[in-house]
This record gives structure tokens, C-alpha cells and sequence, in this order.
């Protein structure tokens, strides 16, 4: 491949000049950056590059912050559970959470803001039975109910930013002061972040592109009584609370908030919960206000002729980039961690910026980039995940962050990095504003629709639980697939129906969580308009718990389109005859095997016309079911893998009516995949794994031609 420059950018660091210059030849970079514990010389500042500068504008300030020490950040916690044994009981409310990170805030009257509940009934004790001691950080509750159990949902005084407290522990940084976050919702706070801004400007010439890390509000990340985490929720707006925020609140929806409304049974609402209409006003209400007070920020970066970048991460909270407030901010351009194809396609498909950069793993930092291991094997798995989402909607940059003087140290990690950045330049040139060819139209169906795109299923931005791979290798699969993806909420339907040019609707998740829905589908209108929409010849496919809810004589709301319903117990005495699987499939004609995770237990066949794709262990996993002119697909799980994106691909044609399209453009090899760009006449065939693989490639006019990949190899081919 010939060597190629531009759009990536280096992370560096004090006295590594030369270095630098060596790595930046040999990655092609165009820009350099600094990280979270390391500084520019200015004799790097001086290269031939643009220069990041990370900017924090909520913390790394204690010069000021010890002095305003009432303007800390806060966040409302809930106690541990404690069960009465008698009528007078004292709650250690601190327990279980980390002193030198959180101080519970006795300046504002407990008695206003905080709350305590009796978990047994939900019954709120009134504060005059209740009094809390600031020197022992407990609440004694003076008429409680023998054995039943209680809270305390209390605020406290966030003093240790979580991130810098992460870096802090990991790099071991000794004795290095504690980063203090400030609320910028209080007066001095919101004038010395302008004010500082501004000087830092005058004092930062170099500086091309403010990197902003990130504005206000941190993700939910709390650490407990060993200093490690408790509590990590990305998606979590709890540290956006305050006494000014919740009096503020007020005033401008007409209401007041509840701790219970952001302490939430102790779950803190994460994604997973279906959000309250209060919890939805707040996150509102913290949308505009964080867009209102960047846009001012960035406006000043503007004046001064230099970028504005927002770092997807740390204190992103109220930046949702595909929430309705995110246009006002001005910003020039988003940079996030890239942990796969999903991560990637949330970097690379956000709006209203001039450009998008994706940070790619690994970070240079010695939890990897220690003797004896090989960080190439983190890099290489990532990249290859993450090329699949760029071939459909490539971000405009490539990154690193962390140490570069630990990755220097390994030539094999160098030197494979400089092969990535030249295919990524290659992949850009070639495809960058081309639509890619798609055969179907999918909506993702959840609680949260648009505003969390590319979002579904994570937990801490695309770590691994058991809970979840099940279902977050739909979105992993969906990345990098010939689909068009949007996403809808259980609103957008009841409000304006389903729009005409979707062929499929997935909905996949455990009941009763915001992506299966729960409660949702008791609306009438919702679960009529879907099965209308199917009847008439839509498609539908279901993962997990798909419409469950339990609800007269149904837990799977779209049963009867499904062709399948979950057995819980109620109907044992019916007898279920229908349990043999069809020889073949168009849906399984690929499978050698199947994979549905941590699956789904107890799924029954309703009646004969069912299509039992897979049974075993006494239940269904895979099955389709003709409902009038649509089909509905039903699936107990999805992992991401090479064979479970085949899959569900098939099972999306399928569900289309599209399946004699499905081999328009396409490889036989599912290690292998075809990305077609009609408006340059030009395909992409990818061999997606790290050994050679021989596939048949057809070319969208029913022609075939036997093709051999060398390991991860994209081949361009024009066409005519």
C-alpha cells in the first residue's frame, strides 16, 4: 500500500521530541495531542502539525475551587438497605462509598433535600421522624417498623473528578493533587470558567484545537470504600444535580423534583430503565442548560480563531450528540473512544459538526503496554471490528491517546498502527460522503429512540456483561451491515405510526428493561399500529424478550404475529404439540452451529404454521411466522460474531420478503463481506479475519467470481 498522510492525530508528551517526529513520519500524522497527565514542549508545539490541547473546563482548577468550596458538583446517593429491628434505627448512610471522593453536603438543610424510604411500603418518613448527624454521617429514624427496610437518599459534595481519580489510581500518580469539580450552575463557578477560558487562550497560542474534556457533568462513576468503582453508568445524570439545579428546575417546569426521581430504588435510572416523564423533563431541562452555557464557551473559542472539540466521554453529560439542544453548542467537531463497530458508527454518524474523530484502542498506558504482553492483539481486534462500521460511515480522523514513550517501546504495535493508518486514509479517500449500498431498512425499536443512537445495550461505552452481549451484537452486527439503521422510540410510533420506508422493526432486550419496553406495549395504540403494520407487510424481528409484558393471557404482546409466546408457568396444563424444527431454512442455510448466548428459556411454538428454525432443550430459539403478508422473526439471543451477523442478516431479508435480493451483492464466506458504493462504481470485498479466506463474490447482477483474501484484506474492485 502506498504511503499515505493526514487525519490522524498522535498523543505526546514531555521530552520526547525526537520521538515524535519519527512517529509522526511513520503514522502520517497531521496533529498531536496531549492526555490526561502529560504535557507539550513547545519545541512540539513548534511542528508541523495541528496542535490539541485538552481543556477541562469543570475541573483542574483548585486554586479556585478550595476557595468555593459550597460550588462543588453534587450527586444524590442512596444508602445501603438497612433492616429495623426495633423502632429507632440509625442508617451509616456513608457506608460502602469512598471519603476522599464524596462529602455528604450538611450547608443545605437535610431536611428539605433529602429523603428517607421505608422500602417495604414506598412510603416517604416524614422528616420531623427522622434527624441526621453531620459528625457520624448517619440518620436515626425515630418511628420505624420492625423489619421492614429503609433508605437514605442524600446529597453529597463530589471533591475528586472520577476520571482524574481513575488515571490517579491506574498510573499510580502518588501524590498528585485531587482534581475538585466545580458546578458551573453557580455564580462564581460559571464567571471563572469564561474568564479562565479566555487568559488561557492568550496564554495557549499553539493551540489549534481546544479539545474540551468534555464540559460540565461527569458519567455517573462512584467508587467505593476501597477506592474502586461502585457505580459506573455512561449515560448517567446524576452529577449534574444540585440544589441550584433542582430549585432551577422548578421554576421552569412548574414542578418539583423528588431524590427519588433521580435515586430511582437505588438504580440511578440507568439506560436500561423505562425513563419517567420527570426523568425525561430533567434530562431536558440539563440539555439546554449545558448547551446554552458550551455555546458561550465555544463562542469564545471562536473569537479567539481556534477549533472547538468535544471529547465524547468524561464530562459529556447534557452533550447528547442526537438529542434536539446538540446544534446549538457550535461545536467544531466530536472525538470518542472507538470500541467497536457500534462506538464508531456513534462517533461517525453524528450531526451538525464539521468533522468526527474515533480514539482507537488500545490507550497507551501501562495496564497494556507492559514486558511480556502484546499490545497488537487489542489493536488488531479493534480495528477490524471498528472497519466494518467505517466502511459504511467512516469517521473523519483516527487517534490514540495515552504515554507514547510506552508504545514506542514496542516496533511490532508501531509498526502495525502505520499499516492501520493507511488503510484508514485509503478507506476515507474512497468512500468519504458515498452512500453505500443497502438492501433493507431496519428501525431499532427502544424506549430511547433517536436520542440514543448507536447507544443501545452499554453500560460503561461497550464494556462486556453477561447481561448483555446477548443483545448488544445486534447493533455490533448492524454496524457494519448493507442496512440502512434508524432509530424509533414506543412514542415516535404512538405519535406518527411507522414510517413507510422501513422493511423491518427490531426489538430485542430482557422485559420490563427500556429496550424491550415493559409496560410500553400496553398502549393500545402502539401494539394495534405494529401488528397492522406487520399484517400488512412489515417485517418484525424479536430477540430475547421481544413485546413481553404480561397481560391477558399473552407475556409476548405480538405473540400471535411472532408465532411464539414464553411459558411462564400459567399455561403448564396446556399441552404444547409443536416442537419439530424445519430440515432448512432460509433464515439457518449458512449455520453450522448456533449461538444465542446467554439465550432465552421456556419459548413455545403457538401453533403449526410456526417455522421452527432451531429447538432443543424443550424450547424454541429460532423460528419464523407468516402474520397476513409480513413475517415476524423471532431469535433468543444475538452475540456478535461473523455468524451471528450472517444470521441476522438473512433473518432481516427474510422478515423483508427481500429474500431473493439477499445474494445481490454479496460474499459466500461469512468471514467475509461486499460494500458496494453505486454512485463510483466501486466495491469493497472484505475478508474480516486474520487467517486467508477464498469466498464467492456475486456483483449485483447475478454473476459470480471466486476470490481469495489474504488475512484482513480489503480489495477494491470497480465495476460496470
Amino acid at each position: 500500500m502506498k504511503k499515505s498522510t493526514g487525519r490522524v492525530t498522535l498523543p505526546s508528551e514531555q521530552n520526547f521530541l525526537a520521538e515524535t517526529k519519527e512517529m509522526m513520519e511513520r503514522w502520517g500524522a497531521d496533529a498531536i495531542r496531549d492526555s490526561d497527565g502529560t504535557k507539550l514542549d513547545d519545541e512540539i508545539k513548534e511542528l508541523d502539525a495541528k496542535i490539541y490541547t485538552t481543556y477541562f473546563v469543570a475541573r483542574a482548577h483548585n486554586e479556585f475551587a478550595e476557595k468555593h468550596l459550597e460550588e462543588c458538583q453534587q450527586i444524590y446517593l442512596m444508602s445501603l438497605f438497612q433492616t429495623a429491628l426495633s423502632e429507632k434505627i440509625s442508617i451509616s448512610f456513608m457506608d460502602g462509598y469512598f471519603a476522599e471522593q464524596l462529602r455528604p453536603d450538611f450547608i443545605h438543610d437535610p431536611k428539605k433535600y433529602w429523603e428517607v424510604i421505608d422500602r417495604t411500603t414506598g412510603v416517604i418518613v416524614d422528616p420531623a421522624n427522622w434527624e441526621a448527624n453531620e459528625t457520624d454521617e448517619t440518620v436515626t429514624i425515630l418511628t420505624a417498623i420492625p423489619f421492614h427496610e429503609y433508605t437514605v437518599s442524600f446529597l453529597v459534595y463530589a471533591i475528586w473528578d472520577p476520571t482524574q481519580m481513575y488515571n490517579h489510581i491506574t498510573n499510580d500518580w502518588g501524590d498528585k493533587p485531587h482534581d475538585i469539580p466545580f458546578d458551573v450552575r453557580q455564580p462564581y463557578s460559571n464567571e471563572i470558567m469564561k474568564k479562565y477560558l479566555k487568559q488561557w487562550l492568550i496564554d495557549n497560542p499553539a493551540t489549534d484545537v481546544v479539545r474540551f474534556t468534555t464540559f460540565f457533568y461527569h458519567f455517573t462513576l462512584v467508587f467505593n470504600q476501597l477506592g474502586k468503582e461502585k457505580f459506573v453508568d455512561w449515560f448517567g445524570y446524576g452529577a449534574s444535580v444540585s440544589v441550584a439545579a433542582l430549585d432551577a428546575f422548578e421554576l421552569e417546569k412548574g414542578y418539583r423534583l423528588r431524590p427519588e426521581d433521580i435515586v430511582d430504588c437505588g438504580y440511578y435510572n440507568t439506560a436500561f430503565r423505562i425513563p419517567t416523564k420527570t426523568y425525561l423533563d430533567y434530562m431536558d431541562f440539563i440539555h439546554y442548560f449545558v448547551a446554552k452555557e458550551a455555546k458561550e464557551l465555544v463562542d469564545i473559542v471562536h473569537e479567539s480563531g481556534k477549533e472547538a472539540m468535544m471529547f465524547l466521554g468524561d464530562n459529556w453529560i447534557g452533550t447528547e450528540p442526537y438529542g434536539k439542544h446538540f446544534e446549538m453548542i457550535g461545536l467544531d467537531a466530536v472525538v470518542g473512544s472507538v470500541g467497536g463497530g457500534a462506538t464508531l458508527r456513534m462517533i461517525a454518524d453524528i450531526p451538525h459538526v464539521n468533522y468526527t474523530e474515533g480514539r482507537f484502542l488500545p490507550y497507551f498506558f501501562p495496564d497494556t503496554f507492559f514486558e511480556g504482553n502484546d499490545p497488537v492483539i487489542e489493536a488488531n481486534e479493534n480495528w477490524l471490528t471498528a472497519r466494518r462500521a467505517m466502511l459504511r460511515s467512516p469517521v473523519d480522523r483516527i487517534g490514540y491517546g495515552g504515554y507514547l514513550s510506552l508504545a514506542y517501546k514496542f516496533p511490532g504495535f508501531v509498526d502495525y498502527i502505520a499499516d492501520i493508518t493507511d488503510e484508514f486514509r485509503e478507506i476515507y479517500d474512497t468512500i468519504k460522503d458515498v452512500k453505500p449500498y443497502t438492501g433493507v431498512k431496519v428501525a431499532i425499536l427502544n424506549s430511547w429512540g433517536k436520542l440514543r443512537t448507536w447507544q443501545t445495550h452499554m453500560v460503561a461505552h461497550a464494556l462486556w456483561y453477561k447481561q448483555i452481549y446477548s443483545y448488544l451484537g445486534v447493533i455490533e452486527s448492524l454496524s457494519g451491515a448493507a442496512v440502512d439503521v434508524v432509530f424509533v422510540s414506543f412514542e415516535d410510533i404512538v405519535k406518527n405510526g411507522v414510517d413507510k420506508d422501513i422493511d423491518v422493526i427490531i426489538n430485542a432486550g430482557d422485559e420490563g428493561t427500556a429496550f424491550s419496553g415493559g409496560k410500553e406495549w400496553m398502549n393500545e395504540t402502539l401494539i394495534t399500529t405494529i401488528r397492522q403494520w406487520i399484517h400488512e407487510g412489515g417485517g418484525f424481528v424479536g430477540i430475547g424478550e421481544p413485546s413481553a409484558h404480561q397481560h391477558e393471557g399473552h407475556y409476548f404482546q405480538l405473540a400471535t404475529a411472532l408465532g411464539v409466546d414464553k411459558e411462564l408457568g400459567f399455561s403448564l396444563s396446556t399441552d404444547k404439540y409443536f416442537t419439530t424444527a424445519l430440515e432448512e431454512h432460509f433464515i439457518s442455510a449458512d449455520a453450522t452451529s448456533f449461538d444465542f448466548g446467554e439465550t432465552m428459556k421456556n419459548v413455545y411454538a403457538l401453533s403449526e404454521t410456526t417455522e421452527i428454525i432451531e429447538y432443543s432443550d424443550g424450547e424454541v430459539h429460532l423460528s419464523s411466522n407468516n402474520f397476513g403478508k409480513g413475517r415476524a422473526v423471532y431469535m433468543a439471543g444475538l452475540p456478535y460474531s461473523q455468524e451471528n451477523t450472517r444470521l441476522l442478516m438473512r433473518a432481516l431479508f427474510y422478515a423483508a420478503n427481500k429474500e431473493n435480493e439477499f445474494t445481490k451483492w454479496h460474499a459466500s464466506n461469512i468471514q467475509c463481506e461486499v460494500h458496494v458504493y453505486p454512485s463510483i462504481k466501486k466495491m469493497a470485498i472484505v475478508n474480516n479475519s486474520m487467517v486467508e479466506q477464498q469466498t464467492t463474490v456475486y456483483d449485483g447482477r447475478g454473476q459470480a467470481s471466486q476470490v481469495t483474501l489474504a488475512p484482513s484484506e480489503i480489495r477494491w474492485e470497480e465495476y460496470t
